[in-house]
């Protein structure tokens, strides 16, 4: 199929949907963002070239897919939550012994696989994911001082695995990209007090009831404004839109996000964009290299075994096991480090692949922990709702 129309859009769309059906089959419980993936490879480079990633259109709509996607992941991160601060010192110290372990891994991983990537395959174990494991505790009711504890752990790897990322994917451009960095999140902080200020001058609220009333979305559109004037930010400084999107998620998480706000992200992201993007990632991945280089499929169950061997230290310091294996949960930093790998060239052939791979493990590993911590908890707590 050459160009980009409407039909390509339609066809995208109809692809998308592979992800929520799938999700809907009890017994296999596939996670909708693997589904939007693996249709993506059927129809990309690896299945019957229906799309072409490399086509701008295309690679446009997916990048906006990406930073709507890191942007409703750092919405996600639970910084109001004054419960937290609580746990932080037993969350951080959990997250400092994991980062350790994931750093020996890392090393001992890219030794052996000949790939030259040590730092990122730590960070990528060290990571956690909000967006995935956020919500899943919430969908299940787990609560608990421990469900605490593991929440703000999550909210920390989650965030220092994002800012490292960029750092750690390219090392020989590592200053620059700092110093791009540190101005994105000079913006953002900038944003948030701006934000905080017309908070408290009740400007936000009656903005909100204005665009309720008239149905004009203006949040959601001074949202959009927002976002996609820092992502120009980071491009500009060539630093990963990634960063932006996910500085700006921040921003309005600490700020408070209005729920009618959320529901229009959520349906702007999950309707359209992050289906396009994922299945644009699909489309770009080249699965066809794993089995030309059968090593890499090896490096990405390693890898996913390796991010539930280290936060699997967790129980040294009383996390309960289930506990500890949701917190390996893995989507937003893998996701991101082979979109950077791919569209940079960053990577091996196959070596992109091999993460998605890796962060499979995870989810399936965490699919299956989670309902195990909650099946306890109903046990020890009849009385608790499921």
């Amino acid at each position: 199929m050459t160009g980009f129309g409407l039909q390509t859009l339609a066809v995208l769309a109809v692809v998308g949907l592979a992800g929520p059906l799938l999700a809907m089959v009890p017994r296999l419980r596939i996670p909708v963002v693997i589904g939007e993936i693996a249709a993506g490879l059927l129809v990309g480079k690896t299945g019957f070239g229906i799309v072409d990633p490399t086509d701008p259109t295309f690679a446009l709509l997916a990048y906006i897919g990406f930073a709507l996607v890191m942007f409703v992941v750092g919405t996600h991160v639970p910084i109001r939550d004054a419960t937290l601060r609580s746990a932080i010192p037993v969350a951080l110290m959990r997250a400092v012994l994991i980062g350790a372990i994931a750093a020996a891994l890392g090393a001992a991983m890219a030794a052996f696989f000949d790939t030259g990537h040590p730092a990122l395959y730590a960070v990528l174990m060290a990571s956690s994911s909000a967006a995935l494991a956020l919500p899943v505790i919430d969908q299940l009711g787990l609560d608990g001082p421990p469900v605490l504890a593991v929440t703000t752990q999550i909210a920390i790897a989650d965030t220092v695995s994002i800012i490292a990322l960029p750092l750690v994917i390219q090392p020989q451009q590592a200053p620059r990209t700092a110093l791009g960095a540190l101005a994105v999140a000079g913006c953002a902080i900038v944003l948030f007090f701006g934000l905080r200020a017309v908070d408290r001058r009740r400007l936000r609220k009656r903005l909100h009831r204005y665009s309720q009333r008239n149905r004009l979305a203006l949040e959601l559109r001074v949202s959009l404004i927002l976002l996609f004037a820092l992502c120009a930010l980071a491009v500009g400084a060539q630093v990963s839109i990634m960063l932006a999107g996910f500085a700006l998620g921040l921003v309005v998480a600490a700020v408070g996000e209005p729920r009618r706000l959320a529901r229009q992200l959520f349906g702007i992201t999950e309707g359209f964009f992050g289906p396009l993007f994922f299945v644009w990632l699909g489309a770009s991945l080249q699965v066809r290299e794993l089995g030309e280089r059968p090593g890499f499929i090896a490096l990405g169950v390693a890898l996913g075994a390796g991010a539930l061997l280290a936060h699997a230290a967790g129980r040294l310091t009383g996390q309960p096991t289930t506990l500890a294996v949701l917190s390996a949960a893995q989507l937003g930093v893998p996701v991101a480090a082979a979109t950077l790998g791919t569209e940079q060239h960053l990577l091996a052939p196959g070596e992109a692949a091999a993460l998605m791979l890796g962060a499979l493990v995870t989810m399936v590993s965490t699919s299956v922990a989670a309902a195990l911590a909650a099946r306890r908890q109903r046990a020890a707590d009849p009385t608790a709702s499921g």
